[in-house]
C-alpha cells in the first residue's frame, strides 16, 4: 500500500514514511493510492475479534509496510489503558445509540487514534533511527490526547499550539499540568483556524521542515484518519447481527471533519453505512457546505466561540481529502478549486449536490446552544445518562436525521466532566471527579502565550527542537 498527495506533487510513499512527513511537501493530504476493500465473508470473520484484534486487521490493509507482529503489539500497547471493551455501545432511545469513545486517558475520543499514534510514530523513528519534531493546532482535545500519547518520548517533541482562552478549564488543565520536558503548550493569541494556519506555513516552508524535523499528529496525520477508521468497523460488527448485511447510519459531531472522513474512508472499503451524519455547531460552514454545496470558510473574528468548543473550526482541513475524492481524484482540478478558495474565498460545488448524498451517503445539519441544553436535559431525563456538549449536538442533529429500520450511531466526543459548566446549565448536576483529576485541575500549568506571530513560532521551536 503506498501513499500520494491530494496535490500531486509526492511520490507514492509507505506508511511509516507518510506518517512522519506529516503534511505533504507540496502541501497536500497524503490518501491511499487505492483504497482497500473488505467484503462480507471477512467482516464475519472479524466478529469475534477483540478491539486490539480488530486494529491490527484494518490497521494491517493500511500499513503494510509494518510487519503483522509489530503490529499486533503496537495495538496491544496503545488500547491496554483503556477497559476491556474498549468502545462500549449504549442504547439512549428513539432509536440511538451511542459509541463510546471516551474511555481512554484523556476522556475523548482523539484518545482512539493518538494512543496508536504514539506507538506507530515511535515505533517509525526507532526503525530509521531520527527524531521528529511534532507541530501541531488544537481546539480542545487533540492536544491533550497528543501530549499524554507522547510524553516522555525521547525521540519526540510536541510543540501545540490552541487558542488562548478558547478551550474549557478541564482541556486547558490536561495540557498545561503536564511538566515532561518534550511538551510545549502556546497558547496564541487567536482562534483555532489562526492556530492552524501557523502550522500549515512553517510545514509549508520545505527547508525549515527538514530542519527542524518537523511533523504532524493533527488529523492531517493520515495515521490519525486509518485508527479512528477501526471503531466504524467495530461499532457495526456490534450493532449488527451475525450473517446480515445490515445496513445503519453515523451521526458524527465534526469542525475539522477529520473524524466523518474516518468513516467515510470506512464506507469506501465496502462496510455497509447508509448516511454519514455531520451535526455542526454555530461555526456551521461544513453544515452550509453539505446543505448548498458553497463552502465559504470565515473570518477568525467571525468564528464563534461556543459551549462545543472542540467544534469552533472554521476552515476544516480534511475537507480537502474528501473533495479530492469529489473531483474524480484529479490532482490538478483539486488544485485550482484551493485556488479558487485562496482568491475567492469560496468554491462552488452546487451541480454536485445530489452526489453528496446518493454517491457519498453524506448529509449535515447544525445545533445551537440551546439545543445542546436542551438534548443534554431530555437525555438526561429519559435515561438517566450524561452527555457532553459535543455529543449533544450529534444527539440532536441524529434526530432529524433517524429513519424506520435503520440503526442510528451516534459517536460520542468525550466525557461530561470536561465541560462541567455547560452540564450545571443544562440539569443543574455537579459533576464527580476522582482523587486523579482533582489533582491535575489544582497542578500548576506551564504554557507559554504567544502572539499570532509566525516568526515569534519559528524562533520558539528553533529554540526548543529536538536535534
Amino acid at each position: 500500500m503506498q501513499y500520494i498527495s491530494t496535490r500531486g506533487g509526492m511520490p507514492p510513499m509507505p506508511y511509516c514514511e507518510t506518517l512522519l512527513e506529516g503534511l505533504a511537501p507540496d502541501g497536500g493530504l497524503a490518501v491511499p493510492e487505492v483504497m482497500p476493500t473488505v467484503d462480507g465473508e471477512t467482516l464475519e470473520r472479524w466478529r469475534a475479534l477483540t478491539y486490539p484484534q480488530l486494529a491490527t486487521e484494518v490497521l494491517g490493509l493500511f500499513a503494510t509496510d509494518i510487519p503483522r507482529a509489530d503490529l499486533a503489539r503496537m495495538t496491544a500497547a496503545a488500547y491496554e489503558p483503556f477497559p476491556e471493551e474498549v468502545v462500549p455501545l449504549r442504547s439512549i432511545g428513539e432509536g440511538l445509540t451511542l459509541v463510546g469513545l471516551s474511555e481512554g486517558p484523556t476522556l475523548a475520543f482523539k484518545d482512539m487514534a493518538m494512543q496508536f499514534l504514539g506507538q506507530v510514530v515511535e515505533y517509525a523513528l526507532e526503525r530509521k533511527g531520527s527524531v521528529l519534531n511534532i507541530l501541531g493546532a488544537t481546539s480542545g482535545d487533540t492536544g491533550s490526547a497528543a501530549e499524554h500519547a507522547l510524553r516522555g518520548k525521547e525521540r519526540i517533541s510536541v510543540f501545540m499550539l490552541s487558542p488562548k482562552g478558547r478551550m474549557s478549564a478541564f482541556q486547558r488543565a490536561q495540557m498545561f499540568s503536564l511538566d515532561d520536558d518534550n511538551i510545549h503548550n502556546i497558547a496564541v493569541d487567536g482562534v483555532f483556524d489562526d492556530c492552524q494556519n501557523l502550522v500549515k506555513k512553517l510545514a509549508g516552508d520545505l527547508d525549515f521542515k527538514r530542519a527542524q524535523n518537523l511533523g504532524a499528529v493533527n488529523s492531517i496525520n493520515l495515521a490519525r484518519i486509518t485508527a479512528q477508521v477501526v471503531y466504524y468497523f467495530w461499532a457495526w460488527l456490534r450493532a449488527t447481527d451475525a450473517g446480515g448485511w445490515t445496513e445503519l447510519s453515523f451521526t458524527v459531531p465534526s469542525g475539522n471533519f477529520g473524524n466523518i472522513l474516518s468513516g467515510f474512508f470506512a464506507k469506501q472499503m465496502g462496510l455497509p453505512i447508509r448516511r454519514l451524519v455531520l451535526a455542526a455547531n454555530e461555526n456551521n460552514v461544513l453544515d452550509e457546505f453539505f446543505r448548498t454545496g458553497v463552502y465559504r470558510p470565515r473570518s477568525a473574528a467571525q468564528t464563534l466561540a461556543t459551549s462545543s468548543p472542540s467544534m469552533d473550526i472554521s476552515k476544516a482541513s480534511n475537507l480537502e481529502r474528501f473533495i479530492f475524492e469529489l473531483v474524480g481524484r484529479d490532482a490538478a482540478r483539486l488544485v485550482a478549486v484551493w485556488n479558487d478558495l485562496d482568491t475567492k474565498g469560496s468554491f462552488d460545488f452546487t451541480a454536485d449536490l445530489a452526489r453528496f448524498v446518493d454517491e457519498f451517503g453524506i448529509v449535515s445539519g447544525t445545533s445551537t446552544h440551546d439545543d445542546r441544553l436542551e438534548t443534554i436535559r431530555s437525555v438526561y431525563e429519559q435515561t438517566g445518562e450524561i452527555i457532553d456538549p459535543h455529543t449533544a449536538d450529534g444527539v440532536k442533529v441524529a434526530r432529524e436525521f433517524s429513519e424506520s429500520g435503520v440503526p442510528m450511531l451516534v459517536l460520542e466526543t468525550a466525557k461530561p466532566q470536561k465541560f462541567a459548566d455547560t452540564i450545571r446549565e443544562a440539569i443543574d448536576v455537579e459533576l464527580d471527579y476522582s482523587d486523579e483529576l482533582r489533582e491535575m485541575l489544582d497542578a500548576p500549568q506551564r504554557v507559554t502565550e504567544m502572539a499570532d506571530d509566525e516568526q515569534a513560532l519559528r524562533s520558539f521551536i528553533e529554540a526548543h527542537a529536538l536535534r
